[in-house]
């Protein structure tokens, strides 16, 4: 079942042009001269309801006008969208009691206020009755182990505790679909993971459809199933993780430490990346070229040590983004 349904939507922005100097700008006031700028340019897509969903693209894709046209905050110049049966354009205030939003560089929370009471507020706004809020406020705080500090002045928590507080917050009202824009920006790779395994948590025991956007590709890598990717306001690429990784992974990185100096050509299916003395790191187009190939060629006997590695999702994702061919570097 399609909990967001997004069809030929469109965003066009006009934007004044000013000209240097003083001049420049007596000339925009006067007689003001515009461009208009695609940010958004006919995408479609669907999410199912209890999908993780990473939408991710390069500064200026259009990743954060389509969020916002999916959460009702700006009106989109064509096409459809329907969140949750609901349309954001013209039933806003309705759709809010159906979604959660969470941005990891802006702060909803009431810094002076406690967790607590900062749920106990959210809840009040969202109309909750008391003891439909104790009750979950009790629930996520065992889901998100906020034990320790849910009675300590948000001002006073560590950003990695603030960020689970958020998250805590935006679902005092029972979200059906939250929107999680960069939610672990900032944070040390410890409590990322901690984050990540939350995240996981929430979709899993309480069936909430996660809209990610991030830069981070352990985010994406670890969370998702499937990847919009997204570049100068079109879709270039809708996919399974596991699809990326199968048509963008057929290449392996071979470092291997050798006892001497071993001659080994570019050839096909092979490409030498760096050469130094005793050491090779080798590109391989696993189509074309096997492991066992390659360990023929140099000598099992002259190995003595050897790493195996994928091409790294980051430079798979940077690559389709410039709609070019993966490289190694």
């Amino acid at each position: 079942m399609s909990i967001i349904e997004v069809k030929n939507l469109n965003k066009k922005f006009k934007i004044k042009e000013k000209e240097k100097g003083i001049r420049g700008s007596i000339k925009s006031i006067i007689k003001p001269e515009y461009r208009t700028v695609s940010a958004v340019n006919d995408i479609s897509f669907t999410v199912q309801q209890g999908e993780i969903l990473a939408f991710i693209g390069p500064n200026g894709a259009g990743k954060s006008t389509t969020i916002k046209m999916l959460t009702g905050i700006l009106y989109p110049s064509g096409g459809e969208i329907m969140v949750n049966g609901i349309n954001p354009s013209k039933e806003r205030k309705k759709l809010a009691y159906k979604i959660g939003t969470v941005f990891g560089q802006k702060e909803q929370l009431w810094t002076h206020l406690t967790p607590y009471d900062n749920f106990k507020f959210f809840g009040a706004i969202y109309d909750v009755p008391d003891n439909e809020i104790e009750n979950r406020i009790q629930e996520l705080k065992e889901t998100f182990e906020l034990q320790e500090f849910i009675n300590t002045p948000v001002r006073n928590l560590s950003l990695g505790q603030r960020i689970r507080c958020e998250i805590v917050a935006s679902l005092i009202h029972k979200p059906e679909i939250l929107f999680l824009d960069e939610p672990t920006i900032g944070l040390d790779p410890v409590v990322k993971e901690n984050i990540r395994k939350l995240i996981k948590k929430m979709n899993k025991e309480l069936g909430t459809t996660i809209f990610l956007t991030s830069h981070d590709v352990g985010d994406i890598e670890k969370l998702c199933k499937r990847v919009i990717i997204v570049n100068k306001g079109k879709i270039i690429m809708d996919d399974t993780m596991s699809n990326l990784k199968y048509h963008y992974l057929d290449r392996k990185i071979v470092e291997v430490k050798l006892k001497e100096k071993v001659a080994l050509n570019n050839e096909e299916g092979i490409n030498i990346i760096k050469e130094k003395a005793n050491g090779l790191k080798i590109e391989i187009d696993s189509k074309k070229k096997t492991i066992a190939d390659v360990i023929k060629m140099l000598d099992t006997d002259k190995i003595i040590d050897m790493n195996i590695s994928n091409i790294p999702l980051e430079d798979i994702i940077t690559s389709i983004y410039k709609g070019a061919k993966v490289e190694v570097f």
